[in-house]
Parts: structure tokens; C-alpha cells; sequence
């Protein structure tokens, strides 16, 4: 009984995705008859080269991108992907180890807190177009990889909603449980994995399915100023130059991307779960 409760909840699930991935395609299709009958030219004039027809994106994917040669272009987007994906996965790793660091220094020392949290929210005003140029050229006079370099960009965008959600959750507390761990001549530290940690977790992983997906923006846009070209972020750079020849290549190009960081946050999303699961009563 509970396999076909499961099996009819997963069928759902993909009848409601199918559903709603149809209405997309209408409503993409259905603006580009209407604006393009009518002559409408605002926000945009609608033709092939600004809004291809979604049947062309996706045939685009399996043709060969060139002059015949090489693989078809869905081959060689998920090895770019692949690629784009580690980088991410070492950015990610770094960017929320940071960012859980932070917060917890930052939960547990106000003055810390006063002084450090307004340049860490200072830090994310910078333009990431301005911030990767400078750390692909000072890693590279370093000898630093240029992977490397890319995954760091990638870190920069992940570490600051782990830092804000984890101070955030870790201060949230019920007070009545903090007073009894008290009573008990519980230490600040013991306090902090045994009680504050665990309530934190709904917080840190909201913060990691925000971080996910900006990893991979990070390592996408890390990948140009790195003339990294085995990556999506190349391709994306190449099929911008040739835009008005095959729109599609560079949109199809972006659907690939699009799925990478759904990809990633299903996997947090997974873990939140089975975390989850098995936490007190309290965090779940």
C-alpha cells in the first residue's frame, strides 16, 4: 500500500510538472503569435532572434552547433555542464563552510557581531562582474589555478545567505529551552551544537538552496574573465557572439544551465530531508 501511495504521489508530481512545463511553452508561444501579429514593440520587438520558437531551442540540442563537425551540441553541453558542476560543487563547499563559520563566530561574540556583520553585508554590493576579474588575476599571479579561481567567485556568492541564516536561526532559540540548559551548567559551546545548531537547521538549509543555485551562477560568470572555455560559461561567451546567426544555440545553452542549478538544489533540497527527518521534534 505504501509503494502505491508513493508510486500515485510520483506520478502526480510528474503529470503536475508536464502541466505546468505545457502552460510554459503556451504562454512563450501565445506572447510570440500575439506580439508578432499585432506588431507590438514593447518591451521588445518579438522575432526570431529575441524569443526563437521553443520547438527550435530544443531541436537546436541535438544538432551540431558548428559546420557538421563534433558532437551535437547536447553532447557537448553536458560536458560543459559536468565541468561548470565541479567548479560549482568546490565553491559551494567553500562558500557555505565560510559563511557557517561566520555566523557562528558572529552568534557567539556581539562584539564581533557589531564590527564584522556590516562589511559582510558591505561585501555583496560589490558587482560579481567587478569582484571576478580581480580574484582570477591576484590567484593567477599566485600560480593558482584558474578552476580554482572560478570555484572562489563561485564561494563568494554562496557564503553570505549561509552567514545571515545560520546568525539568523542560531538566535532563534526558545528561550525556555536555552533556561533549562542553563540549569543544568551547560557551556556556551555545548549549548551552541547540542541546542542552538539544531534549531538553526531549517534556516542554514533555506539559505543552502539559495547558495546552490548561486554557485552555479558564480562559476558561470567566473568562467569568462578566467578564459575557461570547457565550460558552460564559454559557450554561453561564444554563442553571444554569433547571436544573431543561431539564437537558439545560446538559449538552449541557457535551459542546460537552468537545469544544472535545478539539479542542485533538488540535492540540497534531499539532504534537507533526510536531516530533517531525523531531527528533534522541535526543528522539524
Amino acid at each position: 500500500m505504501a509503494l502505491s501511495n508513493r508510486a500515485r504521489s510520483s506520478l502526480g508530481r510528474a503529470a503536475q510538472l508536464l502541466l505546468v512545463l505545457g502552460v510554459l511553452w503556451g504562454l512563450w508561444e501565445g506572447y510570440r503569435w500575439l506580439w508578432s501579429t499585432t506588431g507590438w514593440t514593447w518591451p521588445f520587438v518579438v522575432d526570431h532572434s529575441t524569443m526563437p520558437h521553443v520547438h527550435e531551442i530544443l531541436r537546436a540540442l541535438f544538432q551540431h552547433p558548428t559546420s557538421g563537425t563534433g558532437s551535437i551540441l547536447i553532447v557537448q553541453l553536458l560536458k560543459a555542464a559536468w565541468f561548470t558542476a565541479r567548479e560549482a560543487i568546490v565553491g559551494f563547499a567553500i562558500g557555505a563552510s565560510v559563511g557557517f563559520a561566520i555566523g557562528v563566530l558572529l552568534s557567539q561574540f556581539r562584539l564581533l557581531q557589531r564590527g564584522l556583520l556590516p562589511y559582510v553585508v558591505a561585501s555583496q554590493t560589490v558587482p560579481i562582474l567587478a569582484v571576478a576579474p580581480i580574484v582570477v588575476v591576484y590567484l593567477g599571479s599566485i600560480h593558482v589555478a584558474p578552476w580554482f579561481a572560478v570555484a572562489v567567485i563561485a564561494a563568494y556568492l554562496t557564503f553570505f545567505p549561509v552567514a545571515i541564516n545560520t546568525l539568523r536561526g542560531l538566535q532563534s532559540i526558545d528561550r525556555n529551552a536555552l533556561e533549562l540548559m542553563r540549569s543544568y551548567a551547560a557551556g556556551r559551546w555545548w549549548i551552541l551544537w547540542k541546542l542552538r545548531v539544531p534549531t538553526a537547521l531549517p534556516y542554514i538549509f533555506a539559505a543552502l538552496k539559495v547558495s546552490a543555485t548561486a554557485s552555479i551562477v558564480g562559476a558561470i560568470i567566473g568562467e569568462a574573465p578566467s578564459s575557461i572555455q570547457s565550460g558552460l560559461g564559454g559557450y554561453i561567451v561564444n554563442f553571444n557572439q554569433y547571436y544573431t546567426l543561431a539564437p537558439q544555440n545560446l538559449w538552449a545553452t541557457n535551459v542546460v544551465a537552468a537545469l544544472l542549478g535545478i539539479a542542485f538544489f533538488l540535492v540540497v533540497v534531499g539532504a534537507e530531508r533526510v536531516l530533517l527527518r531525523r531531527a528533534p521534534e522541535h526543528v522539524a
